[in-house]
C-alpha cells in the first residue's frame, strides 16, 4: 500500500500571540483521523524573532514623536508588514527606500531621511536571514511532502518568502496556502487577488479559502481537480462539516508556555452584519456546538494540557452564553473562559453577569466601537451607547474583566462624534479593564458595505507601488481624512493614558492591569498569571463571598507581547 504524504503545517511571524495557533492544530487533529502524518510548527514564538521584532519597533519609536504614536504596536504593524513585503519584491533600491519613507509618512505623518530608512532595512534583512535559516532547518528536520501555511494579514510577507524559498531549494514539496488573509486583503473578487495569483503561480500550488478541513482532505486524497488552483466553500457542495464533528485541536507539537490561554471554538461566523465586518462573507452561515459538548471539550483539554483558562475564538457567544454558564455550573471542576460578547439587554442585568462570573466567565471582549449613537447607527451595530455603559458596569461589578474595542474614523464620523467616544471613556473608566482602538480600514470587497463605499475609494499609496506591496491599500475619500483619523487614534490613546485605562502588551503589563482591576472591584477575577500557572487549580468563582486579596509576589513566565 502506498504510504500517505507527510504534511507540515506552519504558523509564521508575525501574529498576536494570545493563544497557540488554533487553525493548524485543528487541521492536524482532523487529518490524523484519516491516517496522514502531520506535524506543526509555531515560528511566531521564537526568541530570536521576537528580539528582531522589538528592535524594529524600538527603532521606529525613536523617530516618531510620542504624541503621534497612537496605538503604537497596532499601527506600527502596518509599516512593518508593508516593509517586509516591499523588501522581498523590490528591484530598484531607490524606489524601495522612497516607499519605506512613504509608509512612515502615511502612517505617522512625519518625514524621515534615507539614513533612517536604511536602518530599518538592515533590521528587515536580519529578519529574513533568520527566517531562511529557521525554515530550511525545519524542512530538513521534518522532510515533508506537503508544506501548508496558515496566513493572516500580517503573516503574508513571511509566507510568500517561505513559499519562494521552498520552491527554490525543495521543488518537490507541494505548497498550500490558507488562512484569514483571504477574508480581508485577498478576497476572491478583488483585483488584488488576481494580481497575487499571477505573481505566485510559480511557488504556491494550491490555495484554500474558508473552512479548510474537508478541502485539504479532498486534496490530499486526490479528489480535487488537478488543474484547479483555488478552492473555497463553493467547492464543498454538500460536504459542509458540522462543528460537532471536529476533533479537539492537537497542541502536542506546541510550546504552550508563552501563551496565557488555550484556544477554543464554540461557534463559527456571526448572526449579525456590521457595516465594516467581513466575517459572514468569509465564513458563511452561523453554526455552533451545544453547551455540553463545549464544556466536555474544555475539560478534556484541561486534562491533556493542564490549562484552566480558555479563549473562545468565536466572534461572539451571546447566543449560547446562558447554556454554557448553566452547563459549567453543573460540573464539579471549574474552567475559566474569555470570549467576545455583543452588547445586549441580557448583559445589562447584574444578576446575569453574576451568574456568568460564577460559571467561570473571566474576560469579556466587547466591540463598543463608538460612543456616538449616530456612528453606531451608521455601522448598523444595533446597540445603544447608553446600553454599552450599563453592560460594562454590570460585568465589572461581577468582577469580569472588560476589554473594549473602538473603531476610530468610520466614514462620516465627525469631531463631535469622536468627542462622545472620549466622554464615554471618561464616564466609564473604572469599569474598563482595557481599551483597544483600531482605525477604520476599507477593504475592496468582503465587508458588508464595501460596495456602498466603492464610489469613494482611493489608493493610499501610488498604484506603481503594488509591484512591491502586492496588495493595494485603500481608504474611503471624504470626512474624516486619513490624517484626521490617525490624529484621533493618537488622541484616544493619550486620553486613555490620562484616565489610567490600560492597553497591556506584555505579561507584566497584564499583571499591572489585573492589579488595578483588583483595587477597583471586590469581585475581580484572579490574576492571569495565577490562572496561567499549570500548578494552580482555582475555583474561587463558586465562592464569591470568599474572594481573597491577591498577593503582589507573582512569578512571570518569559515575557511576551500580546
Amino acid at each position: 500500500m502506498k504510504s500517505k504524504k507527510k504534511i507540515l503545517l506552519v504558523l509564521l511571524p508575525f501574529w498576536t500571540p494570545m493563544i497557540p495557533p488554533l487553525g493548524i492544530t485543528g487541521l492536524k487533529a482532523f487529518l490524523q483521523r484519516y491516517g496522514f502524518p502531520v506535524s506543526t510548527a509555531d515560528a511566531n514564538i521564537e526568541k530570536d524573532y521576537k528580539e528582531m521584532y522589538n528592535e524594529y519597533f524600538n527603532c521606529l519609536r525613536s523617530r516618531v514623536p510620542e504624541e503621534k504614536r497612537g496605538n503604537f504596536y497596532s499601527i506600527g504593524t502596518d509599516v512593518l508588514r508593508n516593509h517586509l513585503m516591499a523588501h522581498i519584491n523590490y528591484t530598484d533600491e531607490k524606489r524601495y527606500l522612497e516607499l519605506v519613507k512613504l509608509l512612515i509618512a502615511k502612517t505617522y505623518y512625519i518625514q524621515v531621511e534615507d539614513s533612517f530608512a536604511h536602518r530599518l532595512v538592515r533590521l528587515v534583512e536580519e529578519f529574513y536571514t533568520w527566517l531562511k535559516e529557521y525554515i530550511l532547518n525545519l524542512l530538513r528536520q521534518e522532510k515533508p511532502d506537503v508544506l501548508g501555511l496558515s496566513v493572516y494579514k500580517d503573516i503574508l510577507p513571511a509566507a510568500l518568502f517561505v513559499f519562494r524559498l521552498t520552491r527554490e531549494i525543495y521543488p518537490h514539496i507541494e505548497t498550500i496556502m490558507g488562512g484569514s488573509v483571504f477574508s480581508e486583503q485577498l478576497t476572491l473578487d478583488s483585483p488584488d487577488m488576481e494580481f497575487f495569483l499571477e505573481k505566485t503561480q510559480d511557488c504556491i500550488d494550491k490555495i484554500i479559502i474558508g473552512p479548510g478541513e474537508n478541502l485539504l482532505l479532498d486534496y490530499m486524497q486526490g479528489r480535487l481537480p488537478g488543474t484547479q488552483r483555488v478552492f473555497s466553500r463553493r467547492d464543498l457542495a454538500d460536504k459542509i462539516l458540522e462543528l460537532s464533528q471536529l476533533p479537539l485541536p492537537d497542541y502536542s507539537d506546541m510550546n504552550l508556555q508563552p501563551y496565557p490561554y488555550l484556544g477554543f471554538t464554540g461557534s463559527v461566523s456571526c448572526p449579525y452584519q456590521c457595516s465594516f465586518c467581513n466575517v459572514v462573507a468569509y465564513f458563511g452561515k452561523f453554526k455552533r456546538k451545544d453547551a455540553p459538548q463545549i464544556v466536555d471539550e474544555m475539560q478534556r483539554l484541561y486534562d491533556l494540557y493542564h490549562r484552566q483558562v480558555f479563549y473562545f475564538s468565536d466572534n461572539m457567544i451571546n447566543t449560547f452564553i446562558f447554556e454554557l454558564a448553566e452547563e459549567c455550573l453543573r460540573r464539579d471542576r471549574v474552567v475559566y473562559w474569555a470570549a467576545y460578547l455583543k452588547v445586549d439587554k441580557d448583559g445589562c442585568d447584574p444578576a446575569n453577569a453574576f451568574l456568568w462570573r460564577r460559571a467561570g466567565f473571566y474576560h469579556a471582549r466587547l466591540g463598543l466601537d463608538s460612543g456616538s449613537q449616530r456612528v453606531l447607527d451608521l455601522m448598523d451595530k444595533r446597540i445603544a451607547a447608553e446600553q454599552s455603559k450599563t453592560m460594562i458596569a454590570s460585568l465589572a461589578e461581577a468582577g469580569i474583566k472588560t476589554t473594549t474595542y473602538w473603531l476610530i474614523g468610520h466614514p462620516g464620523e465627525t469631531e463631535a462624534d469622536f468627542q462622545q467616544t472620549l466622554d464615554f471613556l471618561s464616564e466609564c473608566k473604572n469599569d474598563i479593564w482595557e481599551a483597544e482602538c483600531e482605525y477604520f480600514n476599507y477593504n475592496y470587497s468582503g465587508q458588508t458595505q464595501s460596495q456602498e463605499w466603492s464610489s469613494k475609494r482611493k489608493l493610499v499609496y501610488p498604484p506603481e507601488t503594488r509591484d512591491m506591496l502586492m496588495v493595494n491599500k485603500w481608504e474611503v475619500e471624504g470626512e474624516p481624512t486619513r490624517e484626521v483619523i490617525m490624529s484621533r487614534v493618537c488622541r484616544f490613546v493619550q486620553h486613555c493614558n490620562h484616565l489610567g485605562i490600560p492597553n497591556p502588551y506584555s505579561m507584566h503589563e497584564i499583571y499591572l492591569a489585573d492589579q488595578r482591576w483588583k483595587t477597583l472591584h471586590a469581585n475581580a477575577v484572579p490574576f492571569l498569571v495565577e490562572l496561567g500557572n499549570e500548578k494552580n487549580y482555582i475555583d474561587e468563582c463558586r465562592y464569591l463571598e470568599q474572594l481573597y486579596q491577591a498577593q503582589n509576589t507573582m512569578e512571570f513566565p518569559d515575557d511576551f507581547e500580546f
